[in-house]
């Protein structure tokens, strides 16, 4: 029997952002980054897979470890693999691309792209190289960040690249200090930089010999680096996706906390801004502003894909008050007759395919709203000021630093004759926890706390009508209070 699946849709303790989710036989296979809970910098530890059936996306299985970030000849420099991609060669074998980091992302624009492999799609991976052209040079074309994967029809093209400034090389040439901090980001000497004919910012992509590490074809840009996507332009986390006969290029925007993407009928140009797919503040959906995002912001990165006729958009979201402890997330997608995508709405159900049952207990945790009204936007740092987050002691998950006027919210439940809610709260503040199905409606009932050292349960009636509606806390009282999980009866 089918169980519930909820967002984050691994366990609670498990961080795997960056996500390229792959369907290989009858299993779907998630590869990603693996931060560390409550981590000091990104990608802390080696990679790990979890994959699930394509009937049963409820039913998770962690894979294990796949591949050790020691197994790269660049370790001792560059420790931390950063988001990788797979794809199955025309060998059969599968190939694992990435890219290694420093210490809060120093040296990850240095490249190369390395590569490993394995005979199945979740093994024990084994260094094989790093991209390179005929002569054994390192591919180190533009800027190799964030690679993925494409066989395409037995063509295997790898897209990679970031874009932090559109300056012409034009500008960069008569201005020293804006060169040198593009060396000094890129470790690129000047005369490579300027030496790039198109800029070395951009998307980019180049194609591999069947051996998936010779250049066949030389890189290039897909998206002219200064292309104007109406404030949505390329940023970093490529990933491209085949639908029919249109490629799909799924990118995070320099808006940094939201997928995009851009449509063509070449795998290598002509590429049409599209939309956004999915945000992790929920900026763009039903009037959400920027300042008014539903979730701390940071940086996302996913991709899209069709299981068992329904489309998915796999990302990740922010924990810990970090950009260091991101988890894995899923929302479900449509396609339409003309291809185009709308912004998916971030919930709590994610991949359940239907509302949670409006009876149970619930972590905390997969609340897919978590606002005091003024949340930040992650920037490769750990936040120590006071505001709402997913957090962690002693082996538990809950959310914190709860305050004044915090919305704590779930999208969705499907409510049958629910009566009671109950609360496990702790802290040092005291006051009401209102609950409604609407923000800015009505009360469906309130919940008084108080101030505790342990975990309280504290309970009230409730007046939900039977149907499928949203459930929002709103904590309004002095100090703060912690919640760790929701029972509704």
């Amino acid at each position: 029997m089918k169980k519930q699946v909820y967002n984050p849709f691994l366990p609670l303790d498990e961080y795997i952002p960056d996500g390229e989710p792959h369907i290989f036989g009858d299993r779907v296979y998630l590869y990603g980054s693996h931060d560390c809970e409550g981590g000091k910098t990104f990608c802390m530890r080696d990679y790990t897979v979890y994959s699930a059936p394509v009937d049963d996306l409820s039913d998770w299985r962690c894979e294990g470890v796949i591949y050790k970030a020691n197994k790269d000849p660049g370790f001792s420099e560059r420790p931390y693999m950063y988001a990788p991609d797979a794809v199955q060669g025309n060998d059969g074998r599968y190939y694992l691309y990435y890219c290694m980091s420093g210490e809060r992302g120093f040296g990850g624009y240095f490249g190369p792209v390395s590569v490993a492999v394995c005979d199945t799609p979740a093994g024990e991976f084994e260094y094989l190289g790093y991209v390179h052209y005929p002569d054994g040079t390192p591919m180190k074309k533009y800027v190799c960040f964030d690679p993925s994967a494409l066989n395409d029809d037995g063509t295997i093209r790898i897209y990679y690249g970031t874009q932090y400034m559109n300056e012409p090389n034009e500008a960069l040439a008569s201005d020293s200090e804006k060169l040198a901090a593009v060396q000094k980001r890129y470790g690129k000497t000047a005369e490579e930089i300027l030496g790039t004919p198109d800029n070395v910012n951009g998307a980019c992509m180049v194609v591999l010999e069947d051996d998936m590490l010779t250049v066949r074809e030389d890189a290039k840009h897909i998206i002219p680096y200064d292309a104007d996507f109406g404030g949505h332009e390329f940023f970093e986390a490529s990933s491209m996706r085949k639908v029919g006969d249109k490629y799909y290029f799924i990118f995070s925007s320099q808006k940094n906390h939201e997928l995009c993407y851009a449509v063509s009928d070449y795998p290598d140009r002509d590429f049409v801004f599209g939309g956004t797919i999915v945000s992790n503040g929920d900026v763009g959906v039903n009037g959400v502003t920027e300042d008014k995002r539903m979730n701390m912001t940071g940086t996302t990165h996913g991709s899209i894909i069709e299981i068992n006729g329904q489309w998915y958009v796999f990302y990740h979201r922010l924990t810990h008050k970090s950009d260091y402890s991101r988890q894995a997330c899923a929302e479900r997608i449509f396609i339409e007759s003309d291809g185009s995508i709308k912004q998916a709405e971030i919930t709590s159900c994610g991949l359940n395919g239907k509302p949670l049952a409006g009876r149970g207990t619930y972590p905390a945790p997969i609340a897919c709203c978590i606002t005091n009204g003024k949340m930040p936007h992650g920037s490769n740092s750990i936040y120590t000021c006071r505001f709402p987050n997913v957090t962690h002691s002693d082996n538990e998950r809950y959310i914190g630093e709860i305050c004044d006027n915090t919305l704590i919210g779930f999208r969705y439940f499907e409510f049958s004759g629910t009566k009671k809610l109950t609360v496990s709260v702790r802290g040092t503040g005291s006051g009401i926890i209102g609950v409604y199905t609407e923000i800015g409606g009505a009360a469906a009932g309130e919940i008084a706390v108080s101030a505790s050292e342990k975990w309280d349960s504290v309970q009230a009636t409730v007046s939900i009508p039977d149907g499928v509606y949203p459930l929002y806390l709103v904590y309004c009282g002095t100090g703060e209070i912690s919640l760790r999980d929701i029972t509704l009866s």
